[in-house]
């Protein structure tokens, strides 16, 4: 019995981190659009701003505090918005958003930005 477990851990041998990572980067090179590419490197951008501000703020402090809360709250939202407009640009959601086109997503993004940059230099002060 001993032979038989020895044979079968041999024969199903669990992948490296390494592999599954390169797997996973060779698939969404190869599969994935270039506007969703676009998308989320501008997903990546706004992650980076959010968690420098957060950084900051521990580092330094929260004074002025509507300025570290205003720019906090547009970086999360705009990362919302973000990830909404990849969700609806995605040719694989087709069946789910199948009455929106890309350019009424990116409308929509762009109109929701406009509101959202508003209340945030309104909350500004």
């Amino acid at each position: 019995s001993t032979q038989s477990t020895g044979n079968l851990s041999s024969e199903m041998s669990t992948p490296s981190i390494c592999e599954v990572g390169t797997r996973l980067l060779q698939e969404y090179t190869n599969k994935t659009p270039q506007k969703l590419k676009i998308i989320a490197a501008y997903l990546g951008y706004i992650m980076v701003t959010g968690i420098i501000q957060f950084i900051y703020c521990c580092l330094v402090g929260t004074f002025p505090f509507n300025s570290f809360l205003s720019g906090f709250i547009s970086t999360v939202a705009s990362f919302i918005l973000g990830v909404c407009l990849r969700i609806q640009v995605n040719p694989s959601n087709n069946i789910v958003f199948k009455d929106i086109s890309v350019e009424r997503a990116f409308a929509d993004f762009i109109f929701a930005h406009g509101v959202l940059h508003l209340v945030v230099l309104n909350f500004i002060g």
